[in-house]
C-alpha cells in the first residue's frame, strides 16, 4: 500500500511585482529606490519624449521623475525593496513617501503590461502544477500534495523548480511558501522575501508561528489586532493559549472561533481551482478634492471613462452583470456606495453608466469628493447569459468598447 500523502500546500507571491516590471524595462534602475504608483503625469510624458531616439534601457538614472515635491492624491502600489527600507510601502500616500524617501523614482502604473507578465507566470505555474488558486494580479496558492516533488523536501524541490522556470523565462523572482494549509502557506512566503523559499510542517507551529505578531495571520485587520493588543495579546503564541470560550465571549461565536483555529494553525479551505469573481470595479482616488456643480465637466468625464474601464474589464473576462454600484469617498474621509439591480443583464458602458447616474442622484453631492468608483456585481458568465436570457436586447450583451461609442454624443452630467 502506497504511504499517505502529506497535505502540501504552497503559496507563491512575486516579489514587488509592479516595480519588477517595470525594472525589466528600466534595468538601469536596479538596486535604486523607486516607487510604483499615481497615474500618468505629465513629466513621465516629457521623459519618454526627450528620449524618443534611445532605448528605455539607456535613458539616464539622472533624468527620471523623483518624489521629491510630489502633491496630490497618489497612493503606492508597490516599491522596491531599496525604497522598502526608507519605510515607504503599499497604500501609503505619495505625498507622505515624499517625506520618507525623497529621492525615490516615481513611475506610473502601466495596467496591460502587468497583465501581461501577470498571465505569463501563471501559465508557466499551471504546466508544472495544474491545481492552482488565482488570488490576484501577483499571488497564487498551488495544491503541491500530488504533484511530482511535492512532497520531497516538504515541497522545497517543487517549489525551487517552479521558481527557477518563472525566473528563466520572465526574469522575474517570487517567494514561495509551503505548508499544510493555505493559512501557513501564506504566512510562509513572507518568510525568506525576495526570491525565498520557507517550509513549515505542523510541527513547526511553536517555533515559526507563535513568536509572529497576530497581524501575520491573513485575516486579522487594524481593528481586530487593537482589539486584541487592548487584551493583553500581541503574538500569534499568545492568541493561542486562550480559550475557544473565552475568544467567543469576546468576538462572538464566528470570529472566535476561527482566530481559536487560525492560531493553532488550522485551515481546511481547499485550493479553489474556478474561483468566479464577485463583482468587478473600478476607482480613482483625485489628485485634488472635486466638487460636484464647480467640477461638474471633470467628473464627469472620469465619471464615463470608469464605467468605460468596467464595461471593458467585463468583456475582456467574459461576464455581465445585473447589479450596478458607485462608491464615492468625500473630503471628510467618510464613504458611502449605492447600488441598482436591473431586470437584464449588462455589460456595455452606456447602460453601466446610466444605471451608476441613477445610483449617484441617490447621494447628496454638497461635500467635496476624493474618490469616485462604479461596480457591477451579481455577475453571470456572458455565453451563459446569451443562452438563458434569449429575449434580452443584444445592445445589453455588447462589449464595452463598442456600445460605449455613444456615450460621447450624451451630455457629460454628473447627476
Amino acid at each position: 500500500m502506497a504511504p499517505r500523502l502529506i497535505r502540501r500546500i504552497a503559496h507563491l507571491d512575486m516579489d514587488a511585482f509592479y516595480a519588477s516590471v517595470e525594472l525589466l524595462r528600466y534595468p538601469q534602475l536596479k538596486g535604486l529606490p523607486v516607487v510604483i504608483g499615481g497615474g500618468r503625469r505629465s513629466a513621465d510624458d516629457a521623459l519618454l519624449q526627450a528620449h524618443a531616439d534611445v532605448p528605455l534601457s539607456k535613458i539616464p538614472v539622472a533624468d527620471f521623475p523623483r518624489l521629491a515635491g510630489y502633491t496630490g492624491r497618489g497612493v503606492i502600489t508597490t516599491a522596491t525593496y531599496a525604497a522598502r527600507q526608507s519605510g515607504v510601502g503599499s497604500a501609503m500616500g505619495l505625498m507622505k513617501a515624499a517625506k520618507l524617501c525623497p529621492e525615490a523614482i516615481l513611475l506610473p502604473v502601466d495596467f496591460v503590461e502587468i497583465r501581461r507578465y501577470s498571465r505569463a507566470f501563471k501559465d508557466i505555474i499551471l504546466e508544472i502544477a495544474p491545481l492552482m488558486e488565482d488570488r490576484g494580479v501577483d499571488e497564487v496558492y498551488i495544491d503541491f500534495t500530488e504533484v511530482p516533488g511535492g512532497q520531497r523536501d516538504g515541497g522545497r524541490v517543487l517549489a525551487r523548480l517552479i521558481q527557477k522556470t518563472i525566473f528563466q523565462q520572465t526574469n522575474l523572482t517570487c517567494s514561495v511558501g509551503v505548508a499544510p494549509n493555505k493559512l501557513l502557506a501564506k504566512m510562509a512566503s513572507e518568510f525568506n522575501k525576495p526570491n525565498g523559499i520557507a517550509i513549515v510542517f505542523e510541527d513547526d507551529l511553536q517555533d515559526k508561528i507563535w513568536p509572529l505578531a497576530c497581524r501575520k495571520i491573513n485575516g486579522i485587520g487594524p481593528k481586530a489586532d487593537e482589539k486584541l493588543q487592548g487584551l493583553g495579546i500581541k503574538t500569534i503564541g499568545q492568541l493561542a493559549q486562550q480559550e475557544l470560550g473565552w475568544l467567543i465571549d469576546h468576538f462572538g461565536q464566528k470570529t472566535g472561533a476561527w482566530l481559536h483555529a487560525a492560531s493553532h494553525g488550522q485551515d481546511d479551505r481547499p485550493v479553489e481551482l474556478e474561483s468566479e469573481p464577485v463583482s468587478i470595479s473600478r476607482e480613482t482616488t483625485f489628485e485634488r478634492d472635486l466638487h460636484a456643480v464647480r467640477d461638474k465637466a471633470e467628473l464627469g468625464a472620469i465619471f464615463t471613462r470608469l464605467c468605460e474601464q468596467v464595461a471593458a474589464d467585463l468583456a475582456n473576462k467574459g461576464y455581465v452583470g445585473k447589479t450596478i454600484g458607485i462608491k464615492l469617498r468625500f473630503d471628510d474621509f467618510k464613504s458611502v456606495t449605492r447600488d441598482q439591480t436591473v431586470e437584464a443583464y449588462v455589460g456595455d458602458a452606456k447602460t453601466i453608466r446610466q444605471v451608476a447616474g441613477l445610483c449617484l442622484k441617490r447621494v447628496p453631492l454638497t461635500q467635496r469628493l476624493r474618490l469616485l468608483g462604479v461596480r457591477v456585481a451579481s455577475l453571470m458568465r456572458l455565453q451563459d447569459a446569451a443562452d438563458t436570457t434569449s429575449k434580452q436586447p443584444l445592445a445589453l450583451l455588447q462589449k464595452g468598447p463598442i456600445a460605449s461609442e455613444s456615450i460621447a454624443s450624451e451630455p457629460q452630467l454628473f447627476d
